[in-house]
């Protein structure tokens, strides 16, 4: 599975406008297109950051997408008044219970295979024993070396209260990895529409 995300640095007065285009334009759009497999959004109200995953059978299917979701990817940017980064990913790890409300995500560089691993066996059994915890995914970019970890929790009471638990949790990821942690942000999930099966 593959996943292409879309972060937006918009104007936070944008981020209700942003919401209706993906539930009421992107996603019946991509619907339509063979191999996605579905969408969620991340927006901060606050920063008007936000970020559009798509998710896709195979990393063809996701290559032969782009120009047709092109034009969905810059009505986006242009109805949340800023600019936008494009990102592919492979969906290394999935695990979902439910979706949740909020969500923190943490980009780390180092070797992957060791943070796949390490997210696998260490990370995730401890992330289920966190009071709140909904889901959590790795993405990776193999041709850059960055990871991307989304914990999903029940409300934003419960991901607050799990800072210190999942800060201890992502330095071990990164020093096992060799690696750093590049940045970290908390969103909340404005729309969940996805269809990824669990990969642990």
């Amino acid at each position: 599975m593959f996943a292409r995300s879309i972060t937006f640095h918009g104007r936070p007065e944008k981020i209700g406008a942003g919401i209706a285009f993906i539930e009421n334009e992107a996603v019946p759009m991509l619907d339509r297109i063979k191999g996605c497999r579905g969408v969620s959004l991340l927006v901060d109200r606050g920063s008007g950051q936000c970020i559009a995953t798509s998710s896709w059978d195979s990393e063809a299917a996701m290559n032969a997408s782009n120009e047709q979701t092109r034009p969905i990817r810059e009505r986006g940017r242009d109805i949340l008044g800023g600019s936008m980064q494009v990102d592919q990913w492979e969906i290394a790890v999935m695990r979902r219970s439910q979706h949740g409300e909020t969500c923190r995500v943490s980009w780390l560089q180092g070797d992957l295979d060791t943070m796949i691993e390490t997210f696998r066996v260490g990370i995730l059994p401890r992330l289920a024993q966190t009071s709140g915890f909904c889901c959590a995914s790795l993405l990776v970019d193999r041709s850059s070396g960055l990871a991307c970890a989304t914990s999903a929790w029940a409300t934003r009471g419960a991901m607050t209260a799990s800072r210190d638990v999942v800060g201890e949790l992502r330095n071990r990821l990164a020093e096992e990895a060799g690696g750093q942690v590049m940045d970290v942000h908390e969103f909340e999930l404005a729309y969940a529409h996805l269809h990824v099966p669990q990969m642990a």
